[in-house]
């Protein structure tokens, strides 16, 4: 027997139990909100920050062009399991008058003497890519998904434990309120009662 009662308002049937469930439902929606918030500020921090970093990044970064001297070979991947990578020798210039080489990732069918784009950075030295804007997206996006999920979970769990809480004290109280009401409703004899015990 479900022994909550529901409807807003002030029902005189409402008991103690049933404001504190509506009180943490409505915690949990402003949890929601305050979720929303976070997620949103965090991942709108997290665009700006990594904004600034590319665009600094890419004051340090250079495409320059890069002469293959030798034939591509496979190179292992990154990690167990990793996809092979072709590679080859290669050359470049940056600055202008500072002669590097090493051995670069191409694109499959790479011939010697052809011709790739190569980042360095202010050294020469071959560097990574500045990240883009899909790239700085999608971490910004995975940060605030993350912290809204973070809140929502918390504060999911934190309401959950609440009205648990309120249902094993509730059924407590309508147990013992019960075996007091049970014995005079059924006719039953309590324990220790006598048939002419009023």
């Amino acid at each position: 027997m479900d022994d909550r009662t529901t409807g807003p308002g002030t029902n005189p049937l409402r008991r103690k139990a049933d404001r504190t469930r509506a009180c943490l439902h409505a915690a949990f929606a402003v949890a929601c909100l305050i979720a929303l918030v976070c997620g949103v500020a965090v991942g709108g921090g997290a665009w700006s920050r990594s904004t600034r970093a590319a665009e600094t990044l890419a004051r340090q970064r250079h495409d320059v062009p890069a002469v293959t001297v030798g034939r591509t070979t496979y190179q292992a991947g990154d990690g167990p399991g990793g996809t092979p990578v072709t590679v080859a020798p290669a050359t470049w210039r940056y600055p202008a008058d500072r002669p590097h080489s090493g051995t670069l990732p191409v694109p499959v069918g790479t011939r010697p003497g052809d011709t790739v784009r190569l980042w360095v950075d202010d050294s020469g030295n071959a560097a990574t890519a500045p990240p883009g804007k899909v790239d700085i997206g999608l971490e910004a996006f995975g940060l605030g998904t993350g912290a809204l999920t973070a809140v929502l979970l918390v504060s999911g769990l934190l309401v959950r434990v609440g009205l648990g809480i309120v249902d094993a004290r509730t059924s407590r109280a309508w147990e013992s309120e019960w075996e007091g009401v049970e014995p005079v409703w059924s006719g039953r004899l309590r324990p220790g009662q006598g048939a002419d015990d009023g």
